[in-house]
């Protein structure tokens, strides 16, 4: 039975990078050697980092006065690293669900951290809208896209501060303007790669902003000037990212990859809205992401929920079990998501109805 991985993450990566990645792991370029024994300070490694940060920069138009990071520590790590190289006073933070406020956490760790809006009250349903970003902020910290809860922010905004994004889980799912962002950062095993590899794009002048002495592993300064290899990079995890952006290129780049996003978010959406027996977590179309589509069962038939998951598990549905502090269900339809898995997903919504 064939499988449709929607899962949250680790998840889907593209058969190009899994086929292609999986040819390094036994014999990379006929060397005899596999990617996974190489030294990562061969040539031949050497060579596929730079590919990687060359395509990295080309696909997201990353303008001069950037750099491009390849780390380990996951998101998680970025939570304290952001703050310990940029919080001096204050930083402000929206906080739109369970991984914006991990980074809300961190933060106080080294200053005052302004929370200029939540949307917890209403269970992270929904994207503030009405906050003020105070002036005298260090920088602004945003989460772009919610895997837990469904929303996301489609688009670039403006900040009268530095503009800090978690963008973990919808990189590369659209064409985005990188120069209104001070730092971007996230955990590749959503959109480009398998768990293990960081990515941070931070613009140089946020380098040195700090009076504090930083750890050395902690300070991006160290990874510009090393170029990512202080330390033993994670080298297969940077392999396979570069097939994926190997990939995203021939598809036709970011603005093919957000068409096909939003047309797979889109017949989704509509089949929760049809569905007598689905509703979606988050009201506001506007609100809606992209990569995460949650969804639970209206009040009627949530006695039904078990039913469901076995039934589409039964159909080769696989990871659709929603996050344990939303419930229902969650379809994560990243990039390498094709739409015939999504259509997949639909009829067996469409056929369980039926039996209902």
């Amino acid at each position: 039975m064939k499988k449709h991985n929607f899962a949250a993450g680790p998840s889907i990566l593209s058969p190009y990078t899994v086929e292609n990645t999986a040819k390094g792991i036994l014999d990379l370029d006929q060397s005899g050697l596999s990617v996974m024994e190489i030294s990562h300070r061969s040539k031949e490694f050497i060579a596929i980092m730079d590919e990687a940060r060359k395509l990295f920069a080309e696909l997201l138009e990353i303008p001069e006065g950037y750099h491009v990071l390849f780390l380990q520590g996951g998101a998680s790590l970025q939570f304290c690293m952001v703050p310990y190289n940029l919080l001096s006073k204050k930083a402000a933070y929206l906080d739109t669900g369970s991984w914006a406020s991990k980074a809300i956490k961190e933060g106080k760790f080294f200053g005052q951290v302004d929370v200029v809006a939540s949307s917890k009250d209403a269970g992270y349903s929904y994207i503030p809208k009405d906050y003020t970003i105070p002036g005298d902020a260090d920088y602004f910290h945003i989460t772009t896209n919610n895997t837990i809860f469904g929303t996301e922010i489609r688009e670039d905004m403006d900040a009268p501060v530095p503009l800090v994004a978690d963008m973990s889980s919808d990189i590369f799912s659209r064409p985005m303007d990188v120069s209104k962002y001070a730092l971007i950062y996230g955990g590749a095993q959503k959109n480009l790669a398998p768990a293990g590899l960081t990515f941070v794009i931070i613009k140089d002048d946020m380098v040195g902003r700090v009076d504090r002495a930083i750890p050395t592993m902690l300070n991006y300064k160290t990874h510009i000037e090393n170029e990512s290899m202080f330390n033993t990079p994670p080298v297969v995890a940077v392999y396979a990212a570069l097939f994926t952006l190997r990939w995203y290129k021939q598809q036709g780049g970011l603005k093919a990859m957000h068409r096909l996003n939003m047309e797979k978010a889109a017949i989704l959406y509509d089949e929760i809205e049809r569905n007598r027996l689905f509703v979606s977590n988050v009201k506001n179309e506007e609100d809606r992401s992209i990569m995460n589509v949650t969804f639970v069962m209206n009040e009627e038939y949530k006695d039904k929920e078990a039913d469901f998951l076995s039934f589409a598990t039964g159909r080769g549905m696989s990871g659709i079990k929603g996050h344990r502090s939303v419930g229902g269900f969650r379809a994560s339809i990243y990039n390498a998501m094709p739409r015939s898995s999504v259509e997949a997903l639909i009829d067996t919504m469409k056929e369980f109805e039926k039996q209902v």
